[in-house]
Protein backbone atom coordinates (compact mmCIF):
# COMPACT_ATOMS: atom_id res chain seq x y z
CA UNK A 1 0.00 0.00 0.00
CA UNK A 2 1.22 3.29 -0.63
CA UNK A 3 2.95 5.43 2.17
CA UNK A 4 0.77 7.84 2.05
CA UNK A 5 -2.40 9.20 -0.14
CA UNK A 6 -2.94 12.63 -0.38
CA UNK A 7 -6.28 13.90 -2.89
CA UNK A 8 -6.07 17.26 -3.99
CA UNK A 9 -9.05 19.37 -5.26
CA UNK A 10 -8.28 21.98 -7.67
CA UNK A 11 -11.00 24.68 -8.91
CA UNK A 12 -8.88 26.91 -11.03
CA UNK A 13 -7.39 28.20 -8.52
CA UNK A 14 -3.11 28.37 -8.08
CA UNK A 15 -2.53 25.35 -5.61
CA UNK A 16 -1.91 25.77 -2.43
CA UNK A 17 1.08 25.44 -0.22
CA UNK A 18 -0.22 22.21 1.39
CA UNK A 19 -1.04 20.85 -2.54
CA UNK A 20 2.39 21.94 -3.89
CA UNK A 21 4.32 20.59 -1.08
CA UNK A 22 2.32 17.25 -1.62
CA UNK A 23 2.97 17.15 -5.11
CA UNK A 24 6.48 17.91 -5.12
CA UNK A 25 7.13 14.60 -2.41
CA UNK A 26 4.85 12.36 -4.89
CA UNK A 27 6.09 9.29 -6.76
CA UNK A 28 2.54 8.43 -8.20
CA UNK A 29 0.03 11.16 -9.60
CA UNK A 30 -3.34 10.29 -10.60
CA UNK A 31 -5.75 12.67 -12.34
CA UNK A 32 -7.44 14.52 -15.41
CA UNK A 33 -5.21 14.98 -18.61
CA UNK A 34 -5.59 18.69 -17.77
CA UNK A 35 -4.21 17.92 -14.10
CA UNK A 36 -1.58 15.57 -14.93
CA UNK A 37 -0.34 18.88 -17.18
CA UNK A 38 0.07 20.96 -14.21
CA UNK A 39 4.03 21.79 -13.96
CA UNK A 40 3.84 21.13 -10.35
CA UNK A 41 3.53 17.57 -10.83
CA UNK A 42 7.30 15.83 -10.87
CA UNK A 43 8.68 14.24 -13.65
CA UNK A 44 10.27 11.51 -12.30
CA UNK A 45 6.52 10.21 -10.89
CA UNK A 46 4.47 7.30 -12.36
CA UNK A 47 0.91 9.21 -14.07
CA UNK A 48 -2.64 7.65 -13.90
CA UNK A 49 -4.90 8.85 -16.18
CA UNK A 50 -8.04 8.85 -13.72
CA UNK A 51 -10.74 6.82 -15.58
CA UNK A 52 -12.02 3.84 -13.60
CA UNK A 53 -11.39 5.17 -9.77
CA UNK A 54 -11.38 1.29 -8.85
CA UNK A 55 -8.55 0.73 -11.64
CA UNK A 56 -6.85 3.26 -10.18
CA UNK A 57 -7.31 2.66 -6.43
CA UNK A 58 -5.95 -0.75 -7.16
CA UNK A 59 -2.71 0.47 -8.64
CA UNK A 60 -2.10 3.46 -5.63
CA UNK A 61 -3.12 0.63 -3.20
CA UNK A 62 0.05 -1.77 -4.59
CA UNK A 63 2.22 1.00 -5.07
CA UNK A 64 4.79 2.33 -2.75
CA UNK A 65 5.58 5.71 -1.96
CA UNK A 66 3.61 9.00 -2.16
CA UNK A 67 0.21 8.94 -3.86
CA UNK A 68 -1.37 11.90 -5.07
CA UNK A 69 -5.12 12.31 -6.63
CA UNK A 70 -5.86 15.20 -8.60
CA UNK A 71 -9.27 16.12 -8.93
CA UNK A 72 -11.97 19.39 -9.81
CA UNK A 73 -13.94 21.20 -7.34
CA UNK A 74 -14.29 19.76 -3.79
CA UNK A 75 -13.25 15.86 -3.61
CA UNK A 76 -15.08 14.95 -0.45
CA UNK A 77 -18.37 16.51 -2.34
CA UNK A 78 -19.89 13.90 -4.61
CA UNK A 79 -16.14 13.11 -5.14
CA UNK A 80 -13.35 10.45 -5.17
CA UNK A 81 -12.72 10.65 -1.91
CA UNK A 82 -15.53 7.99 -0.96
CA UNK A 83 -14.37 5.47 -3.89
CA UNK A 84 -10.76 5.92 -2.83
CA UNK A 85 -12.04 5.27 1.16
CA UNK A 86 -14.31 2.05 -0.02
CA UNK A 87 -13.75 -1.10 2.18
CA UNK A 88 -12.00 -3.07 -0.80
CA UNK A 89 -9.26 -0.44 -1.29
CA UNK A 90 -8.72 0.20 2.68
CA UNK A 91 -7.17 3.43 1.67
CA UNK A 92 -6.50 6.29 4.31
CA UNK A 93 -6.53 9.15 3.01
CA UNK A 94 -5.75 12.95 3.06
CA UNK A 95 -7.53 15.61 1.18
CA UNK A 96 -6.75 19.22 0.46
CA UNK A 97 -10.12 20.09 -0.55
CA UNK A 98 -11.36 23.33 -2.84
CA UNK A 99 -14.22 24.91 -3.34
CA UNK A 100 -16.85 22.80 -4.83
CA UNK A 101 -18.42 23.14 -8.50
CA UNK A 102 -21.57 23.35 -7.03
CA UNK A 103 -20.37 26.47 -4.64
CA UNK A 104 -18.56 28.23 -7.44
CA UNK A 105 -21.50 28.03 -9.95
CA UNK A 106 -23.98 29.56 -7.48
CA UNK A 107 -21.12 32.50 -7.01
CA UNK A 108 -21.09 33.14 -10.27
CA UNK A 109 -24.66 33.50 -10.64
CA UNK A 110 -24.88 35.04 -7.37
CA UNK A 111 -27.04 33.29 -5.57
CA UNK A 112 -27.74 31.88 -2.15
CA UNK A 113 -27.95 28.16 -2.53
CA UNK A 114 -28.48 26.89 1.39
CA UNK A 115 -32.35 26.45 0.21
CA UNK A 116 -31.07 24.62 -3.13
CA UNK A 117 -31.40 20.36 -3.64
CA UNK A 118 -28.52 19.17 -5.01
CA UNK A 119 -28.47 15.94 -7.78
CA UNK A 120 -25.93 14.36 -9.98
CA UNK A 121 -27.19 13.37 -13.34
CA UNK A 122 -25.79 10.28 -15.05
CA UNK A 123 -27.45 8.64 -17.66
CA UNK A 124 -28.96 5.95 -15.61
CA UNK A 125 -30.27 8.62 -12.87
CA UNK A 126 -31.26 11.48 -15.22
CA UNK A 127 -34.92 10.70 -15.02
CA UNK A 128 -34.83 10.46 -11.03
CA UNK A 129 -32.62 14.32 -11.23
CA UNK A 130 -35.14 15.66 -13.70
CA UNK A 131 -37.94 14.75 -11.01
CA UNK A 132 -36.12 17.11 -8.31
CA UNK A 133 -36.27 19.92 -10.53
CA UNK A 134 -40.20 19.35 -11.36
CA UNK A 135 -40.93 19.09 -7.49
CA UNK A 136 -38.18 21.72 -6.22
CA UNK A 137 -37.72 25.94 -6.87
CA UNK A 138 -33.91 25.60 -6.89
CA UNK A 139 -32.16 22.33 -7.83
CA UNK A 140 -27.97 22.09 -8.72
CA UNK A 141 -27.36 19.35 -11.38
CA UNK A 142 -23.65 17.96 -11.68
CA UNK A 143 -24.16 16.50 -15.03
CA UNK A 144 -22.27 13.99 -16.85
CA UNK A 145 -21.98 13.20 -20.78
CA UNK A 146 -25.53 11.97 -22.08
CA UNK A 147 -27.12 13.83 -19.10
CA UNK A 148 -26.49 17.16 -19.83
CA UNK A 149 -28.05 20.51 -20.15
CA UNK A 150 -30.21 19.28 -23.35
CA UNK A 151 -31.20 15.77 -22.17
CA UNK A 152 -32.23 17.58 -18.77
CA UNK A 153 -34.44 20.33 -21.29
CA UNK A 154 -35.81 17.77 -23.26
CA UNK A 155 -37.11 15.66 -20.29
CA UNK A 156 -39.00 18.51 -18.90
CA UNK A 157 -40.89 19.50 -21.58
CA UNK A 158 -43.85 21.28 -20.90
CA UNK A 159 -42.57 22.53 -17.46
CA UNK A 160 -40.82 25.86 -17.73
CA UNK A 161 -37.65 26.66 -15.91
CA UNK A 162 -34.14 29.15 -16.09
CA UNK A 163 -31.28 26.86 -16.79
CA UNK A 164 -28.03 28.94 -15.47
CA UNK A 165 -25.58 26.89 -17.09
CA UNK A 166 -22.11 27.52 -15.81
CA UNK A 167 -19.70 25.23 -18.55
CA UNK A 168 -15.94 24.36 -17.67
CA UNK A 169 -15.59 26.66 -14.32
CA UNK A 170 -12.02 27.70 -13.54
CA UNK A 171 -10.78 27.31 -16.61
CA UNK A 172 -10.01 30.03 -19.37
CA UNK A 173 -12.90 28.52 -21.45
CA UNK A 174 -15.23 29.44 -18.29
CA UNK A 175 -19.05 30.29 -19.90
CA UNK A 176 -22.10 31.23 -17.64
CA UNK A 177 -25.41 31.06 -19.94
CA UNK A 178 -28.83 32.18 -18.99
CA UNK A 179 -31.36 30.67 -21.11
CA UNK A 180 -34.95 29.12 -20.94
CA UNK A 181 -35.48 25.33 -20.75
CA UNK A 182 -36.65 25.39 -23.71
CA UNK A 183 -34.06 26.89 -25.77
CA UNK A 184 -31.24 24.82 -23.55
CA UNK A 185 -32.26 21.53 -26.20
CA UNK A 186 -31.11 23.46 -28.87
CA UNK A 187 -27.57 23.81 -28.08
CA UNK A 188 -24.55 21.88 -27.34
CA UNK A 189 -22.80 22.33 -24.17
CA UNK A 190 -19.42 21.86 -23.21
CA UNK A 191 -18.05 19.46 -20.35
CA UNK A 192 -18.22 19.43 -17.34
CA UNK A 193 -20.73 21.57 -16.55
CA UNK A 194 -22.95 22.71 -13.62
CA UNK A 195 -26.89 23.54 -14.37
CA UNK A 196 -28.98 25.41 -11.47
CA UNK A 197 -32.50 25.40 -12.46
CA UNK A 198 -34.68 27.92 -10.91
CA UNK A 199 -38.35 28.27 -11.66
CA UNK A 200 -42.10 28.00 -10.33
CA UNK A 201 -42.63 31.73 -9.18
CA UNK A 202 -40.70 33.69 -7.12
CA UNK A 203 -37.60 32.66 -5.29
CA UNK A 204 -39.01 31.91 -1.29
CA UNK A 205 -37.50 33.91 1.36
CA UNK A 206 -35.58 31.79 3.52
CA UNK A 207 -36.33 34.25 6.73
CA UNK A 208 -34.76 32.06 9.68
CA UNK A 209 -33.51 29.29 7.64
CA UNK A 210 -31.27 26.95 9.64
CA UNK A 211 -31.30 23.76 7.33
CA UNK A 212 -29.80 23.07 3.98
CA UNK A 213 -31.28 21.09 1.21
CA UNK A 214 -34.56 22.47 2.56
CA UNK A 215 -38.09 25.39 1.76
CA UNK A 216 -37.60 28.17 4.06
CA UNK A 217 -40.89 28.18 6.61
CA UNK A 218 -43.79 29.36 5.26
CA UNK A 219 -47.08 30.61 6.15
CA UNK A 220 -48.68 27.76 4.92
CA UNK A 221 -45.96 25.05 6.23
CA UNK A 222 -48.27 23.05 8.22
CA UNK A 223 -47.04 20.08 10.15
CA UNK A 224 -48.81 16.56 9.53
CA UNK A 225 -50.64 14.87 6.80
CA UNK A 226 -53.91 13.97 5.58
CA UNK A 227 -55.06 17.36 6.51
CA UNK A 228 -58.46 18.20 6.84
CA UNK A 229 -60.58 19.27 3.97
CA UNK A 230 -60.86 22.58 5.40
CA UNK A 231 -56.90 23.01 4.91
CA UNK A 232 -57.45 23.23 1.21
CA UNK A 233 -58.78 26.05 -1.15
CA UNK A 234 -62.46 25.32 -2.23
CA UNK A 235 -62.74 22.76 0.59
CA UNK A 236 -66.16 22.68 2.66
CA UNK A 237 -64.92 25.50 4.72
CA UNK A 238 -63.47 28.18 1.97
CA UNK A 239 -65.90 30.93 1.60
CA UNK A 240 -67.76 29.97 -1.42
CA UNK A 241 -65.89 26.97 -1.47
CA UNK A 242 -68.06 23.53 -2.60
CA UNK A 243 -65.21 21.12 -2.79
CA UNK A 244 -65.75 17.01 -3.03
CA UNK A 245 -63.79 16.02 0.08
CA UNK A 246 -66.68 13.92 1.41
CA UNK A 247 -66.72 12.12 -1.05
CA UNK A 248 -65.36 8.35 -0.36
CA UNK A 249 -62.57 8.89 -3.21
CA UNK A 250 -60.63 11.73 -0.93
CA UNK A 251 -61.72 11.57 2.79
CA UNK A 252 -58.34 12.10 4.50
CA UNK A 253 -58.59 8.61 6.17
CA UNK A 254 -58.28 6.67 2.59
CA UNK A 255 -55.58 9.73 1.52
CA UNK A 256 -53.85 8.49 4.45
CA UNK A 257 -53.59 5.39 3.20
CA UNK A 258 -53.14 5.60 -0.12
CA UNK A 259 -50.11 8.07 0.88
CA UNK A 260 -48.74 5.31 3.17
CA UNK A 261 -49.05 2.62 0.65
CA UNK A 262 -47.48 4.58 -2.17
CA UNK A 263 -44.63 6.25 0.12
CA UNK A 264 -43.91 9.16 -2.51
CA UNK A 265 -40.36 10.74 -1.81
CA UNK A 266 -37.33 12.99 -3.44
CA UNK A 267 -36.62 11.78 -6.74
CA UNK A 268 -39.85 9.96 -7.96
CA UNK A 269 -42.60 11.17 -10.08
CA UNK A 270 -46.30 10.62 -9.03
CA UNK A 271 -49.43 10.70 -11.01
CA UNK A 272 -52.52 11.46 -9.72
CA UNK A 273 -55.47 10.43 -11.93
CA UNK A 274 -58.65 12.16 -10.66
CA UNK A 275 -56.81 14.72 -8.39
CA UNK A 276 -60.15 16.46 -7.33
CA UNK A 277 -59.29 18.79 -4.86
CA UNK A 278 -55.88 18.16 -4.97
CA UNK A 279 -55.29 17.41 -1.38
CA UNK A 280 -53.47 14.13 -2.04
CA UNK A 281 -51.71 15.65 -5.65
CA UNK A 282 -50.17 18.83 -2.75
CA UNK A 283 -49.95 16.00 0.45
CA UNK A 284 -46.93 14.22 -2.17
CA UNK A 285 -45.40 17.22 -3.40
CA UNK A 286 -45.11 18.09 0.32
CA UNK A 287 -42.61 15.09 0.82
CA UNK A 288 -40.93 16.00 -2.16
CA UNK A 289 -42.03 13.88 -5.00
CA UNK A 290 -42.95 15.06 -8.59
CA UNK A 291 -46.37 15.36 -9.40
CA UNK A 292 -48.59 15.59 -12.22
CA UNK A 293 -51.93 16.11 -11.32
CA UNK A 294 -54.49 14.49 -13.80
CA UNK A 295 -58.80 15.54 -14.07
CA UNK A 296 -60.78 15.88 -16.58
CA UNK A 297 -62.19 18.62 -15.07
CA UNK A 298 -61.33 22.51 -15.70
CA UNK A 299 -62.73 23.19 -11.98
CA UNK A 300 -60.98 20.40 -10.54
CA UNK A 301 -57.63 21.35 -12.16
CA UNK A 302 -58.19 24.97 -11.12
CA UNK A 303 -58.47 23.62 -7.22
CA UNK A 304 -55.39 21.64 -7.72
CA UNK A 305 -53.26 24.64 -9.07
CA UNK A 306 -54.85 27.07 -6.35
CA UNK A 307 -54.30 24.20 -3.36
CA UNK A 308 -50.29 23.92 -4.78
CA UNK A 309 -49.63 27.93 -4.78
CA UNK A 310 -51.22 28.17 -0.81
CA UNK A 311 -48.96 25.48 0.29
CA UNK A 312 -46.30 27.17 -1.98
CA UNK A 313 -45.09 23.85 -3.43
CA UNK A 314 -44.28 22.80 -7.44
CA UNK A 315 -46.72 20.76 -8.93
CA UNK A 316 -47.83 20.14 -12.91
CA UNK A 317 -51.50 20.03 -13.31
CA UNK A 318 -52.57 18.06 -16.54
CA UNK A 319 -56.60 18.77 -17.69
CA UNK A 320 -57.19 15.51 -20.01
CA UNK A 321 -58.91 12.25 -19.75
CA UNK A 322 -57.54 9.09 -18.91
CA UNK A 323 -56.70 6.54 -20.22
CA UNK A 324 -55.91 8.88 -23.59
CA UNK A 325 -54.36 11.98 -21.58
CA UNK A 326 -51.68 9.19 -20.20
CA UNK A 327 -49.89 8.27 -23.38
CA UNK A 328 -48.55 11.63 -23.35
CA UNK A 329 -46.96 11.80 -19.87
CA UNK A 330 -43.43 11.06 -18.50
CA UNK A 331 -42.71 7.55 -17.08
CA UNK A 332 -44.30 7.49 -13.15
CA UNK A 333 -42.46 5.71 -10.52
CA UNK A 334 -46.37 5.42 -8.17
CA UNK A 335 -49.47 6.44 -9.21
CA UNK A 336 -52.19 7.11 -7.47
CA UNK A 337 -56.03 6.32 -9.31
CA UNK A 338 -59.05 8.23 -8.53
CA UNK A 339 -61.20 7.08 -11.28
CA UNK A 340 -62.11 5.55 -14.17
CA UNK A 341 -62.01 1.64 -13.59
CA UNK A 342 -60.70 -1.00 -15.28
CA UNK A 343 -59.40 1.29 -19.06
CA UNK A 344 -57.37 3.55 -16.81
CA UNK A 345 -56.42 0.89 -14.33
CA UNK A 346 -54.79 -1.37 -17.37
CA UNK A 347 -53.83 1.48 -19.08
CA UNK A 348 -51.30 2.81 -15.86
CA UNK A 349 -50.01 -0.69 -15.21
CA UNK A 350 -48.58 -0.87 -18.97
CA UNK A 351 -46.04 2.24 -18.15
CA UNK A 352 -44.83 -0.39 -15.12
CA UNK A 353 -44.83 1.80 -12.37
CA UNK A 354 -43.35 0.48 -9.03
CA UNK A 355 -47.07 0.96 -7.02
CA UNK A 356 -50.41 1.90 -7.59
CA UNK A 357 -53.05 2.40 -5.61
CA UNK A 358 -56.83 3.22 -6.26
CA UNK A 359 -60.31 2.45 -4.23
CA UNK A 360 -63.68 0.91 -5.40
CA UNK A 361 -67.54 1.75 -3.09
CA UNK A 362 -68.40 -1.96 -4.18
CA UNK A 363 -66.71 -5.47 -3.57
CA UNK A 364 -67.80 -6.24 -7.10
CA UNK A 365 -65.37 -3.08 -8.43
CA UNK A 366 -62.56 -4.03 -6.10
CA UNK A 367 -62.93 -7.40 -7.45
CA UNK A 368 -62.69 -6.35 -11.10
CA UNK A 369 -60.17 -3.79 -10.35
CA UNK A 370 -57.78 -6.35 -8.60
CA UNK A 371 -58.45 -8.94 -11.41
CA UNK A 372 -57.17 -5.88 -14.03
CA UNK A 373 -54.23 -5.17 -11.63
CA UNK A 374 -53.30 -8.85 -10.88
CA UNK A 375 -53.36 -10.06 -14.95
CA UNK A 376 -51.09 -7.41 -14.97
CA UNK A 377 -48.25 -8.30 -13.14
CA UNK A 378 -48.70 -7.01 -9.88
CA UNK A 379 -49.19 -8.05 -6.69
CA UNK A 380 -52.66 -6.87 -4.96
CA UNK A 381 -53.86 -6.29 -1.49
CA UNK A 382 -56.69 -5.17 -1.03
CA UNK A 383 -58.57 -3.64 2.86
CA UNK A 384 -62.13 -2.53 3.47
CA UNK A 385 -61.25 0.85 4.66
CA UNK A 386 -64.11 2.19 7.60
CA UNK A 387 -64.19 5.80 9.58
CA UNK A 388 -66.63 7.01 11.42
CA UNK A 389 -66.25 11.10 12.36
CA UNK A 390 -67.97 12.01 15.38
CA UNK A 391 -68.93 15.52 16.95
CA UNK A 392 -67.19 15.52 20.33
CA UNK A 393 -69.75 17.72 21.46
CA UNK A 394 -72.60 15.28 21.62
CA UNK A 395 -70.12 12.45 20.66
CA UNK A 396 -72.51 11.54 17.76
CA UNK A 397 -71.90 10.23 14.39
CA UNK A 398 -71.51 12.70 12.14
CA UNK A 399 -69.80 11.17 9.33
CA UNK A 400 -69.50 7.96 7.83
CA UNK A 401 -67.09 6.45 5.30
CA UNK A 402 -66.38 2.73 3.60
CA UNK A 403 -64.39 2.04 0.94
CA UNK A 404 -62.22 -0.85 -0.06
CA UNK A 405 -58.18 0.26 -0.95
CA UNK A 406 -56.17 -1.56 -3.09
CA UNK A 407 -52.59 -1.17 -3.16
CA UNK A 408 -50.42 -3.35 -6.13
CA UNK A 409 -47.08 -3.85 -6.10
CA UNK A 410 -45.31 -4.89 -9.16
CA UNK A 411 -44.36 -8.43 -8.99
CA UNK A 412 -40.57 -8.16 -9.68
CA UNK A 413 -40.68 -6.07 -6.60
CA UNK A 414 -42.72 -8.41 -4.82
CA UNK A 415 -41.15 -10.07 -1.32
Amino acid sequence: MADRVTVIGWDGSPLTEAATAALSAATLVAGAAHHLAFPEVPAHAERIRLGSIDLAARRIAGHRGSAVVLADGDPGFFGVVRSLRAPEHGLEVEVVPAVSSVATAFARAGMPWEDAQIVVAHPRTLRRAVNVCRAHHKVAVLTSPGAGPAELALLLEGVHRTFVICEELGTAREQVSVVTSEKAADHVWRDPNVVIVIGGGPEPQATGAWIAGRHPVCARDVRGWALPPEAYPGGPAAPGGEGDEGGEGESPGLRAAQLAHLGPRTGDLLWDIGSGSGALAVEAARFGAAVLAVDSDPAACARTAAAARSFGIQLQVVEGRAPHVLERLPEPDVVRIGGGGVPVVTAVTERRPERIVTHASTRDEAEALGAALAGNGYTVRCSLLQSVELDTAAWSERERSVVFLLSALRSDLAP
